[in-house]
Order: structure tokens, then sequence, then C-alpha cells
């Protein structure tokens, strides 16, 4: 049986190739579509197309801000429909009295079939659609609504600040790279002059 080999000096002080570079996996809320994030992260990468490592950094941010900001616009949504039933207590008050509008707006919420065409016909009869209701429900949630639209303002306004930063490291990096060309041009060039010059 053949005798194994004992690994060099060399091979011992040699550190093992380091892993590549893994970014943490994204923190998805319940209900959320980790496929749609995915299929978002390779066409951001393909529009971007990142040339190195802090580009690729880059994207990631991109990404994660673009998925915020569609977050923050579906939990504005979902937060106006929580509360859809406040809404509707306030709009059906003064047409049915408190106490039956209180009532007719839970079961409106319960999704109660006789409830429901109870309420079309109360706000019919007002000249009113659940527009009205809506627009009530966001007079209630009005603060809470303008703080998610602040941050969805803040995460857009991040994301296109990257983007110009993607825009000035590549023209920082063709201008390096034309000023590197042009001065290594001009050392061969004098290399050339000066090995003439001797040889005459």
């Amino acid at each position: 049986m053949p005798k194994a080999k004992t690994p060099s000096r060399i091979q011992e002080l040699t550190p093992a190739p380091a892993d590549p570079l893994k970014f943490p996996d994204p923190i998805f809320l319940e209900g959320e579509d980790e496929a749609l994030y995915r299929r978002l992260f390779d066409q951001v990468t393909a529009a971007v197309s990142p040339r190195d490592i802090i580009e690729k950094f880059w994207v990631h941010d991109i990404v994660e801000l673009m998925w915020e900001a569609f977050r923050l616009r579906r939990l504005k949504v979902s937060l106006l429909n929580a509360n859809a039933r406040r809404g509707l207590k306030h709009v059906l008050d003064p047409l049915t009295g408190y106490g039956e509008a209180s009532d007719l707006a839970d079961a409106w919420h319960a999704r109660n079939t006789a409830a429901r065409k109870a309420v079309k016909r109360a706000l019919k009869q007002a000249g009113l659609t659940m527009d009205a209701v809506m627009a009530e429900t966001l007079s209630l949630k009005l603060d809470e609504t303008e703080r998610i639209e602040r941050m969805i303002a803040a995460a857009e306004a991040r994301r296109a600040s990257i983007l110009r930063e993607i825009d000035r490291h590549r023209a920082a990096l063709a201008t390096s790279r034309t000023t590197q060309a042009i001065e290594d041009a001009e050392f061969t060039e004098v290399t050339q002059a000066t090995s003439t010059h001797k040889a005459a």
C-alpha cells in the first residue's frame, strides 16, 4: 500500500482560499413573495451589470430599497383596509345613528352579506360610495400614512443616490484607466526615444 504523502511546509503555511463572498439572505415578512424578490434581484442585476464588488454591494442596496418601497406601499393599503370599519362608522353615524352605524360597520367588516347590502344602500341614498368611506379612513390614519409616505420617499431617494454613485464610480474608473493608458504610452515613447539615442 503506497504511503500517504505528508504536506510540505509551504503547503502548511499557505492559507486556504477564502470562501466566495456571500451576501446575507433577505428577511421577508409574513405573506411576502420570495420568488418575486429573486426575480427583481435578477432583473436589477441584469440592468446594472455590476463590474466589481463595490457595484455588487450597490445592486444589493438598490434591490433592498426597491423592495422596501414596495413593502411600505402594500402596508399602507393594508393599514387603510384594516381601519375601514372605523371610517365606515364615521360615515354612517349621521345617516343611521351611532348605535346602528357601529353594529352595521362591525357586521360589514365581518363580511356579512346582509350588512354589506345595507351599507351599500345607505351610502347610495346619501349619494356616497365606498370612496367616501376610504377617504374618511385616510383622514383617521393620516399621520401614519404620511409617515409611511416619507419613508417611501426616503427609500426612493437613497436608491436614486446609489444609481448616481454607480455612474460616478464608473466615470472615475474610466478616467483612471485613460490616464494610466496615456502615462503608459508616454513612458513607452520616452523609453523608445532613449534607446534610439543610445544606439546612435
